[in-house]
């Protein structure tokens, strides 16, 4: 019997997993022109995400939710109160799924929800940097969910930064850089940083340009990773920044110096491909 139930289980889950597919192509595709037809499943999606569900539940609804606020916003708000505070709470959750969701959720409600969302965002950023800081945050299980909150913190930063003290936020999210496993995030981060740079933020920069080596090094380990897409625009960016300190004699050899050898072929290979 207990086999039986586990297959059923299953079966919910890939059923779970399809119906958020569907729903995904169809916020993409139609927008908020869909929200009518959405409200009559709404009770049900409510459902999904309530603390008495098992963890898929929680994890799919919220990824429904997400497509609302990504793709539906600033008219999201109005469904604010089926799934603001689950999400807020669940970016702390027990499962890493559940984390994951809940803080893409939070990156998007600050990328594309409207002002209604500011106060929200101001309360979530002490949640996703608790997620971040704690001490298995980079175990196999645990490090997309934490790149998501990583992900969302700079989403933050850069679309509401009056929600947040971003000198103060800054030099924490620049020293969990750079993403790896969630390549989509990881080109989120990339572009922000790129932001940064060429606005010569002295923050990141810092005095007399001393973080640029830190910055050489996130560039390279992305470029390992193959968290750097050469086709993205992203790519180009980050291998100007690299050519704009190479034409600087002294500051280059002092960059490039501080990187292992591992590390300088990536940046070699950033410049031959883009």
């Amino acid at each position: 019997m207990q086999t039986v139930n586990l297959l059923k289980d299953d079966n919910d889950v890939y059923i779970l997993t399809k119906v958020s597919d569907i729903l995904h192509s169809i916020f993409s595709s139609y927008k908020e022109k869909v929200l009518p037809w959405f409200e009559q499943l709404l009770p049900l999606i409510v459902n999904l995400i309530c603390p008495h569900r098992p963890w898929p539940d929680r994890q799919w609804g919220l990824c429904i939710f997400d497509d609302v606020i990504e793709h539906c916003s600033p008219a999201s708000f109005k469904y604010a109160e089926y799934f603001l505070r689950p999400m807020l709470q669940y970016v702390c959750d027990n499962s890493p799924e559940v984390r994951q969701a809940a803080a893409y959720g939070l990156g998007v409600m600050a990328q594309y929800g409207g002002d209604n969302y500011r106060p929200f965002c101001t309360e979530a950023l002490p949640l996703l940097v608790r997620v971040i800081q704690s001490g298995d945050s980079k175990t196999k299980e645990n490090v997309n969910a934490t790149e998501n909150c990583i992900s969302a913190v700079g989403k933050i930063m850069k679309f509401k930064p009056n929600c947040v003290n971003v000198e103060e936020v800054l030099p924490h999210w620049l020293s969990w850089l750079p993403l790896h496993e969630d390549k989509e995030e990881a080109v989120q981060t990339f572009s922000y940083l790129c932001d940064l740079i060429e606005s010569n933020h002295p923050i990141v920069l810092g005095p007399n340009n001393t973080n640029l080596p830190k910055i050489f090094s996130i560039i390279a380990e992305g470029e390992m990773h193959e968290a750097i897409k050469h086709e993205d625009p992203c790519a180009k960016r980050l291998a100007n920044v690299v050519r704009q300190v190479q034409t600087s004699g002294g500051l280059w050899t002092e960059c490039i110096s501080q990187l292992s050898p591992e590390q300088q072929a990536a940046i070699q290979e950033l410049l031959n491909s883009a």
